[in-house]
């Protein structure tokens, strides 16, 4: 399967299972059989109300299991809202301009973006560790989305030793916090 369309794909099967989500799946099924056929099996088997439920308490309850990728370096600091800011210029710079309520690193943008930007496919392999970190969080936890972002990852390059180490790193020592106006 073509990347682009992969992680197009992808972007919609992350996003909130609300009504448009199952709207959407009987018309991007064709497009995305066979790689993503696994998930959207188990999709279906739980129904909507189900996954609505796993999806908060897997993506909003965990913090390991962030859809907002610069969490997993930068946690709660100010080095995240650099990293936000980075990529929002890149956006910028390809023409995109994100809704006010969208964040630059939520995995499903950054799919999309490197669906649809030739300038995207490197911003995704960026995070390449990060998204691998998730995967790992998203596997313990057996949930489904991990078949999404597999997929996702077997697109990029492999890890290499470094990557990996510091994948591991990352998920022993969660993301860092930060004190600020803390007394003692």
């Amino acid at each position: 399967m073509n990347p682009a369309v992969t992680w197009q794909g992808a972007s919609h099967l992350l996003a909130y299972p609300d009504e448009r989500f199952w709207a959407r799946l009987p018309l991007l099924r064709p497009a995305l059989l066979p790689h993503f056929s696994r998930f959207i099996a188990r999709i279906e088997a739980l129904g909507p109300g189900e996954l609505a439920a796993h999806y908060v308490d897997t993506f909003d309850l965990k913090r390991r299991c962030c859809l907002y990728l610069t969490y997993y370096t930068d946690g709660d600091t100010r080095r995240r809202g650099q990293s936000l800011a980075v990529l929002k210029a890149h956006y910028r710079a390809a023409g995109w301009e994100l809704l006010e309520d969208e964040l630059p690193d939520f995995l499903p943008v950054m799919l999309e973006f490197a669906a649809l930007t030739p300038s995207g496919t490197d911003v995704l392999r960026s995070y390449r560790v990060q998204l691998e970190t998730l995967l790992a969080a998203l596997r313990q936890e057996g949930s489904p989305y991990s078949l999404v972002v597999e997929v996702v990852c077997a697109t990029l390059p492999p890890l290499t030793a470094a990557e990996r180490d510091l994948s591991v790193r990352l998920a022993r020592s969660g993301p860092p916090a930060e004190s600020v106006g803390t007394y003692r």
